[in-house]
Formats: C-alpha cells, sequence, structure tokens
C-alpha cells in the first residue's frame, strides 16, 4: 500500500524553497500559488526522498468561484504519495503551464480538463480538444454552461 505523506510535512519543505507559496497545508494535500506549479511540481519530481516521478491523475473542479486542479503524484522509488492543489480565480483566461514534460501521462489528462473545462496548459504540445469535435461551443462541465 502506498504511504500518503503529511502535507504539513511537505508544505514545511515546500515553504523552503518557495517562500510565501504555499496557501494551506492539509493531512495529505499542499496547496500551492498557481504561479508556482511548475517550480514545485519539478522540485517534488527532482529531489531526493520525495522523488514524485508518477503522476497518477490530474482533474479540476469547477467551485463557481474558481476553479481547483488536484494534482496526485506518486513516487514508485519510496511507494508515497502527495496532493497537490491549486486555483485559478480568472474564469475567463484560466491557464496553468502544463507538467506535461515532467510527466508524460499528464497530456491526455490536460487535454480532457481544457476541453471539458476550458482550462489551457501553456507549452502543452498538443492543446486541443479530446472528446468533442473542434467547433463545439463553450465547455460542457463548467456551472455556467447552458
Amino acid at each position: 500500500m502506498t504511504l500518503a505523506l503529511s502535507g504539513k510535512e511537505i508544505a514545511g519543505k515546500l515553504e523552503e524553497q518557495f517562500p510565501g507559496g504555499i496557501l494551506d497545508s492539509g493531512a495529505d494535500s499542499v496547496t500551492i500559488k498557481s504561479d508556482l506549479l511548475l517550480s514545485v511540481a519539478s522540485f517534488l519530481k527532482d529531489t531526493k526522498d520525495l522523488e514524485f516521478d508518477y503522476l497518477t491523475a490530474i482533474t479540476a473542479v469547477d467551485y463557481s468561484r474558481y476553479f481547483e486542479l488536484v494534482y496526485q503524484l506518486t513516487s514508485l522509488k519510496h511507494n508515497h504519495s502527495l496532493i497537490i492543489k491549486t486555483q485559478l480565480y480568472d474564469r475567463n483566461h484560466a491557464s496553468l503551464p502544463s507538467v506535461s514534460g515532467l510527466w508524460r501521462g499528464a497530456d491526455f489528462q490536460e487535454r480532457e480538463i481544457y476541453d471539458l473545462l476550458g482550462i489551457k496548459f501553456d507549452g502543452h504540445p498538443n492543446m486541443k480538444r479530446i472528446f468533442l469535435w473542434e467547433d463545439f461551443q463553450g465547455h460542457p462541465l463548467r456551472k455556467d454552461y447552458l
């Protein structure tokens, strides 16, 4: 069984590297500022004793006031996991840096989030719809989609 690392413990390590970049931490998750996503992800992947070499899942939630993106990371080497969250408040220009350069498994997951929620991933090698046709209007999982 994979061990979920303490979000509070990891938040402490991240705060040392990214002062002011941690918004919240829980039992098994850390919420970070969205502009630090790629830097934090690289740190978590490349740091000895963390080495999160596998992206288990990315998902997004529309809370009307903001989008929350949830990244579930796993270290196969150390058999531990962590959830990283970030929030986007600009619904009209929702975008984050792509993590597909770090974890190839992000490719289709980022495209799915773009297709259904309209969140763009800057630097993604193929940012286009994956389920719906290119001329489809809107993003059907948004709460304001009609």
